[in-house]
C-alpha cells in the first residue's frame, strides 16, 4: 500500500507535469526529449527527496526542469533546426491550412535562429506567462536582464517578420 508521502509526490507529479513538460519543450523543442527530461526531473526529485522542501513549487520545478533540458541539448545546434510538426490549422480549405503551416514553420525557424540567451527567456515568458522574476530565478540572471533580453528577442522577431512580409508582397 502506498504511503502518504508517495501519494503526495504522485499529486505533485500529476499537478505539475504539464508545466515541467512545457519548460523542457521550450528548451529542447522536441516532445520526446522533453518527456524524457520530465521523467528525469521527477526521478531526481524523488530520489533526492528535495521535493519535500519546496517553497515555490513552480519556480523550483522550472529551474530543475530547465537544467535537465539544457543538459540534454546537443553541444552544437544547427542555426536552423527543422521545427517539429504542429497540428494544422482548422481553416476550412487545404490552401489556408498550407499557408498557416508555412507561416507557423517560418516563425519557429525565426525563433530557433535567435541567440540562445534571447530565445530561452522569450520561450519561458510565453509558457504559462511566467514573469521576469520567475525567469530570473530559473536562468540565474537579474530581472532587468530578463526583461531586456525578452524585449530584444521580440524586436528581432518583429524585424524578421516585417522583412518576410515585405518580400512576400514585393512581387
Amino acid at each position: 500500500m502506498a504511503s502518504d508521502e508517495d501519494e503526495e509526490f504522485a499529486g505533485l507529479v500529476k499537478r505539475q507535469s504539464p508545466f515541467v513538460f512545457r519548460v523542457a519543450y521550450a528548451i529542447l523543442r522536441n516532445s520526446h526529449d522533453a518527456e524524457d527530461a520530465v521523467q528525469e526531473t521527477f526521478l531526481k526529485l524523488y530520489r533526492s527527496q528535495a521535493w519535500r522542501k519546496i517553497e515555490d513549487e513552480r519556480a523550483f520545478l522550472a529551474r530543475v526542469a530547465w537544467r535537465m533540458a539544457v543538459d540534454r541539448l546537443p553541444k552544437k545546434q544547427p542555426a536552423f533546426a527543422e521545427p517539429e510538426s504542429e497540428p494544422l490549422s482548422t481553416a476550412p480549405t487545404p490552401e489556408q491550412e498550407v499557408i498557416a503551416a508555412n507561416r507557423h514553420a517560418s516563425v519557429h525557424c525565426m525563433i530557433d535562429a535567435l541567440p540562445e540567451e534571447l530565445r530561452q527567456p522569450l520561450a519561458l515568458s510565453a509558457i504559462d506567462e511566467m514573469n521576469s522574476r520567475e525567469i530570473a530565478l530559473i536562468l540565474g540572471i537579474p530581472e532587468g536582464t530578463v526583461r531586456t533580453r525578452i524585449m530584444r528577442a521580440r524586436q528581432m522577431l518583429k524585424q524578421k517578420l516585417a522583412g518576410l512580409t515585405e518580400k512576400r508582397y514585393a512581387r
